[in-house]
């Protein structure tokens, strides 16, 4: 991975603020401590994306990282992290409890609790953030697993820590022609490595089956205005059948193509309503949520709200002001 902030080309005044505003855009809200004075703060972090997972490969001085309590609280996508020692040792704390970290070992902590990250000796570490939704695991589970020290007495590890490291600074994975094909790879061996370490192994498959539909209708609603958006997409999308991906959604009383109409209509409803409903033709509006004919989306406008959308435009025309 190549490296997106370096302070050794920052003014020594500034490089705790870009640090910080780096981290929190890209992974999660703390505090640094920076050990060092300013001018030999020395931080180096390479970052990637691969659709919904971070990655950051980090090398600094000695630095304490905290999420607070404060901060904790204000989390408005909670993340699952997978730290992973290169080199040295650090320190995780959460939930009152701590693990050391040496070469080769992992450990994993949550966005939702306060934590502490301690790095005496310098930073040499791989972090990836998993949105929590994603991994379909028990708060118990995650409670229980989380800042505990996963090395050689897990026969996953091993593995997870050969395949992560790779993953974090792999170039070539980070790029779209790769990175679809192993997001599921990479949460299904994680929730594997936590499993089998809580001695819940059964539940690695079940929660992944179970949120499919909650997965697939997200999806949508993420791509309701995509014209080509179509049961074959949406299948390939999540690595099942369209057989599948039928039989999850009636399991939930969707008919996919009412779902998707539905939606579809009610954005379109809301933005004629809205106070930019008049700077577009009906026309483009109703292509701009995937109806490619304006007759066709005259029709079935009409036919949901009992009123044309042109009409429906006219009746929340803002009034003259007084």
């Amino acid at each position: 991975m190549s490296p997106v902030l370096d302070t050794a080309f920052i003014a020594p005044r500034d490089r705790e603020e870009v640090v910080r505003d780096a981290v929190w855009e890209s992974l999660v809200a703390v505090d640094i401590d920076h050990r060092p004075a300013a001018e030999d703060i020395s931080v180096r972090i390479g970052l990637g994306d691969i659709g919904p997972l971070t990655f950051c490969s980090a090398r600094a001085s000695a630095v304490t990282v905290r999420r607070t309590e404060r901060l904790a609280r204000q989390d408005e996508e909670p993340a699952v992290f997978l730290g992973l020692q290169v080199t040295g040792t650090s320190l995780v704390v959460q939930n009152g409890r701590e693990c050391v970290l040496r070469p080769g070992e992992l450990a994993v902590y949550e966005s939702i609790s306060p934590y502490t990250l301690l790095f005496d000796e310098g930073v040499d570490h791989h972090f990836l953030r998993f949105p929590r939704a994603l991994l379909a695991l028990p708060d118990r589970l995650l409670r229980d697993t989380s800042t505990v020290t996963l090395g050689s007495d897990n026969p996953l590890a091993g593995l997870a820590y050969t395949y992560f490291s790779q993953l974090a600074v792999s170039d070539r994975l980070h790029q779209a022609a790769h990175a679809h094909s192993v997001v599921e790879p990479s949460v299904e061996l994680l929730r594997a490595l936590l499993t089998t370490q809580h001695g819940e192994s059964s539940l690695t498959a079940a929660p992944l089956e179970a949120t499919l539909g909650r997965r697939i209708t997200q999806y949508i609603q993420r791509h309701l205005a995509d014209p080509d958006l179509s049961a074959a997409r949406i299948a390939a999308a999540h690595d099942i059948s369209v057989r599948h991906l039928y039989a999850v959604l009636a399991r939930s009383g969707i008919s996919l193509g009412d779902w998707i109409r539905t939606r579809r209509l009610a954005a379109c409803r809301r933005e004629l309503a809205g106070p930019n409903g008049r700077l577009r033709t009906i026309a483009a509006i109703g292509r701009s949520w995937g109806f490619t004919d304006a007759t066709h989306f005259s029709k079935a406008f009409k036919r949901a709200y009992g009123i044309s959308p042109r009409a429906w435009r006219e009746q929340n025309r803002p009034g003259p002001c007084a």
